[in-house]
């Protein structure tokens, strides 16, 4: 089966102009590139579309309902929530994502915040900035202490790809590598609750979707369990961390500090709490960590490669 027509509704959010997008151009005989698409502009765009890509374009029933000829949804991301598989599936369109392509990208942005806050970096930048170092009655500053992550517990909320990746990472440095229980399910071997996880960690990492049993799964309680001196680092979603609780678990030296990439609203136009400068301790980054220019290369090719499959007659990454 040759594919007619397919539309890219948001490719902006994955191509900044910096990739190859051959393969992609040669899924299909025509296709619609919009840079974004507003929710009023949704159905006019997708109306005549065979396969339809979306990265967090939401496709609702509505949506969906709209398109007669569409046959295909390519998810251009892991997660599938901005799309009603439901809808899909009694329409009888079938839905791919990708998986696995942001690993490398997500992995070293972790340890670009483990590191960054452990050695007090930006503490340390500002302090040459001040003029403090061309001041010093020594050769060095010594205003900040500095943690080895050798030795330090890893604690891991989610064990995936990502988790695995991080674990691979943290283990090469020295450390001691704890995962949590799986969120509401049954206990397995080798894995510790969330509780025993959050009190032993030296840095916590989050690597779990963003679901009804994972909303605020780190709040006051759990952040009153950890160390004074622990790092929680989030680049899963926001929404898993209830960001009033960590602002003031900041602001009042309850923990170590925190390195986020994910807000619970993004863009966060109204403002967040976590935007706040007085937070000490605080990396916020606008959710990159997956966006290193060769994971989203692999993001383009791998959504060629759903469409070349499913114009085959097989199914790569299907969902729904």
């Amino acid at each position: 089966m040759d594919i007619q027509r397919a539309v890219f509704l948001d490719m902006a959010t994955v191509d900044a102009g910096d990739l190859e997008q051959s393969a992609l151009l040669a899924s299909s005989a025509h296709w619609d590139l919009y840079d974004y698409t507003t929710p009023g502009e949704t159905a006019r765009r997708v109306a005549k579309a065979e396969v339809v890509v979306s990265n967090k374009t939401v496709l609702d029933g509505e949506i969906i309902a709209s398109a007669p000829e569409l046959k295909l949804i390519c998810v251009a991301a892991t997660g599938t929530n901005n799309v009603d598989l439901d809808a899909a599936r009694d329409r009888g369109i079938a839905v791919a994502n990708v998986t696995a392509y942001a690993t490398p990208s997500v992995v070293q942005h972790v340890f670009m915040l483990i590191l960054a806050l452990s050695t007090r970096l930006e503490a340390y930048r500002a302090a040459v900035a001040r003029g403090d170092w061309q001041h010093a009655p020594a050769f060095c500053l010594l205003d900040y202490p500095v943690r080895e992550l050798s030795g330090l517990a890893l604690g891991l909320v989610g064990f995936g790809e990502l988790g695995q990746g991080v674990a691979r990472v943290g283990e090469a440095f020295g450390m001691e590598v704890l995962v949590a229980q799986r969120p509401g399910g049954p206990p397995r071997q080798g894995r510790v609750p969330l509780d025993e996880l959050l009190q032993r960690s030296d840095v916590v990492s989050l690597h779990v979707p963003l679901a009804d049993n994972t909303r605020n799964l780190i709040g006051e309680r759990e952040l009153g369990l950890m160390k004074p001196d622990a790092l929680l680092i989030n680049t899963a979603r926001g929404g898993i961390v209830d960001e009033q609780a960590l602002a003031m678990a900041l602001r009042e030296g309850r923990i170590g500090g925190a390195g986020v990439d994910v807000l619970e609203v993004e863009p966060p136009r109204d403002g967040n709490v976590l935007l706040n400068a007085d937070l000490p301790n605080l990396i916020v980054t606008p959710h990159v960590a997956w966006a290193s220019r060769a994971s989203r290369q692999r993001l383009l090719d791998e959504v060629a490669a759903n469409i070349r499959a499913f114009a085959d007659g097989s199914m790569r990454n299907r969902v729904a």
